[in-house]
């Protein structure tokens, strides 16, 4: 049995090429969906839905193509988005449904992450199925079809969530793109995301991510400690048939498991700044798990406040890792290089001798493939 398959918690996410059908939103395919997910629930089980097709069922209202700019893409997604979530209450009644709209950015700032996490967290309380797409109507850099994919990731992590199930157009991740070599297999399970990212093509135009995309999102949630499922969507009960162990889609092995607050610095998208370390200071992070002293500090980029997040890199930009500040920027300035005994005559005080200390700090692999 693949780790995660009997997690009581799940985050489903839902493709726009999965729900399109011919004029809009295929009800069929959205009413299979539901059914799966309310026999989860009978079964004890708490599941998250993170629904694309917002865009999708814009351009259907309207009879637009696929926009090219954004505020056309914006406004489409404001008309699609009421009309995605009339359907998914049908498919769902009687049981009661609740829209969240997020951005990657919202999850960015700890206080709106944990308020987002209570929310999600009352709302499986109550018996309700929070339903979550992104808020492409405010988006900016973040809106590009696809995005739910990494969302669904981030959310996976907010709600501590034993496995992430992606809904696709395509059956599983490919050695070749299927496409175009009749004889291209598909990959059962993935150790590691990293080993096939370079290879990852584009998939479906109408709103899918393509399969980088989903590969992304993969190892976000394997980053904290959640395996993730890749599935065909259209198939009927495929959600049910493979969390009883039928060998279908692409199993995506988790890696390590942060919870909590290191679970947020590991998602951030942007810290506030970033240090440039010196190789020792590289080194007792990575090999003894240590804090960072100001001794290790080379340069201070950015401004950010005591609390903020900040990136550590290497001094040829490789990051090591995101932690939380203990000083601000322009602290960290006046103290960078010097002992931590040195402080308090710098500043004329001292919080902490740790610039970052390592119970706030994740480490990142070392020269990863992005």
């Amino acid at each position: 049995m693949r780790p995660g398959l009997e997690a009581k918690r799940l985050v489903v996410k839902v493709g726009s090429a999965v729900l399109a059908g011919p004029g809009g939103l295929d009800r069929g395919v959205m009413a299979e969906i539901a059914r799966q997910v309310l026999t989860l629930r009978q079964e004890g089980r708490e599941v998250v839905l993170v629904s694309s097709g917002a865009v999708a069922a814009g351009m259907a209202a309207l009879g637009l193509p696929r926009p090219q700019d954004m505020p056309t893409k914006q406004a489409l997604a404001a008309t699609g988005q009421p009309l995605l979530m009339a359907q998914w209450r049908e498919a769902f009644a009687p049981t009661p449904v609740a829209q969240v709209l997020l951005t990657a950015e919202d999850l960015a700032s700890r206080e709106r992450y944990l308020n987002a996490k209570a929310t999600l967290q009352t709302l499986l309380r109550l018996g309700v199925v929070p339903i979550i797409n992104e808020n492409d109507t405010v988006a900016f850099q973040e809106i590009r079809f696809g995005d739910n994919d990494q969302l669904s990731a981030r959310v996976a992590a907010l709600v501590e969530a034993g496995l992430l199930l992606l809904l696709s157009d395509v059956d599983a991740l490919y050695d070749d793109d299927p496409k175009k070599n009749p004889k291209a297999r598909p990959i059962p399970e993935v150790e590691r995301v990293e080993a096939v990212l370079a290879h990852a093509g584009e998939g479906n135009p109408l709103g899918s991510g393509g399969m980088r995309s989903k590969l992304l999102a993969a190892r976000i949630a394997g980053r904290v400690g959640i395996p993730t499922l890749l599935l065909p969507g259209r198939r009927p009960g495929v959600v049910l048939q493979a969390l009883k162990g039928l060998p279908l889609g692409t199993y995506f092995h988790a890696q390590r498991r942060y919870r909590g607050q290191r679970a947020w610095l590991y998602g951030l998208l942007r810290p506030k700044g970033e240090l440039v370390l010196d190789p020792g200071a590289v080194r007792a992070l990575r090999e003894r798990g240590a804090s960072l002293l100001p001794a290790g500090i080379k340069a201070v980029r950015g401004r950010f406040g005591r609390g903020e997040a900040v990136r550590l890199l290497t001094e040829e930009g490789e990051e090591v890792g995101v932690g939380l500040a203990n000083y601000a920027a322009e602290e960290v300035e006046r103290i960078k290089g010097r002992r931590s005994g040195e402080i308090e005559a710098l500043l004329g005080y001292r919080y902490t001798e740790e610039v970052v200390h390592r119970d706030h700090l994740v480490l990142k692999e070392a020269k990863e493939e992005v």
